[in-house]
């Protein structure tokens, strides 16, 4: 039995500044809730449809009908299952290796596919901008597919960040090296920019290494990569390179 109370806790779950008073996220479909009951995420509750077979085998596993499902749900096609998991505190990112910077990635798929790339290619941090989309966002925590419980995710001042930073900076931008031809290094930090705008100016002006995909179409008339497209390129060839 689930309450009105706690249905109206689940649904302004939906909203950063709620989650955020809470401490507490949602994770939808039985895939992401597996990978997160598997990790060091503290669960909360799991609500899975009474007309449904799935089953977490968890003291905390309460059944609802589908039609509240969809209430709490952040998806228009709701999944048999939504998981509550408490928001973990932020830890210092890995300073070795190599780790992606992304600075104003606003789109929620575009995020959780990174978190998703950054786990196949054994990146183990992602650090953002503030004004990064969070990265507890529903539609985020369903597009890394449990990624999110392998990758540390870190919201900082990247200025300040790139200021400290000892080891070599690469920005990607359309005007940089070829990374087809570009020497890089075991331990670096990639920066990745906004779906418009690219990189800002002042994470620009901080570095001196601007690497770029080339366009090998006749034409060349595309003006740029999806940002996770262009993730997935560039941490293939850096990876590639060991």
């Amino acid at each position: 039995m689930v309450s009105k109370n706690e249905i109206k806790l689940i649904t302004s779950l939906h909203q950063k500044k709620y989650r955020n008073k809470e401490g507490l996220f949602i994770a939808e479909g039985v895939k992401v809730i597996n990978e997160l009951l598997k990790s060091d995420f503290k669960l909360y509750k799991i609500f899975v449809a009474t007309e449904s077979d799935v089953s977490f085998n968890t003291d905390k596993e309460v059944r609802v009908p589908q039609m509240v499902l969809k209430k709490m749900s952040a998806l228009k096609t709701p999944s048999p299952a939504l998981a509550v998991f408490y928001i973990k505190e932020a830890v210092q990112e890995t300073l070795e290796g190599l780790t992606l910077v992304l600075d104003d990635v606003r789109d929620p798929g575009n995020l959780g596919t990174i978190i998703r790339l950054s786990d196949w290619f054994g990146v183990s941090s992602v650090v953002c901008s503030a004004n990064t989309v969070d990265c507890y966002n529903p539609k985020v925590v369903q597009a890394t597919m449990g990624s999110l419980s392998r990758v540390q995710v870190v919201y900082t001042d990247l200025e300040s960040y790139l200021e400290d930073e000892s080891r070599p900076i690469y920005c990607a931008t359309m005007e940089g090296e070829n990374i087809y031809t570009a020497e890089v290094p075991k331990n670096a930090v990639l920066v990745m920019g906004n779906e418009a705008n690219g990189i800002s100016e002042s994470i620009l002006k901080l570095v001196k290494n601007n690497i770029s995909i080339p366009r090998f179409g006749t034409i060349q008339a595309t003006e740029s990569l999806n940002v996770a497209t262009a993730t997935a390129i560039l941490l293939s060839e850096f990876k590639r390179r060991l």
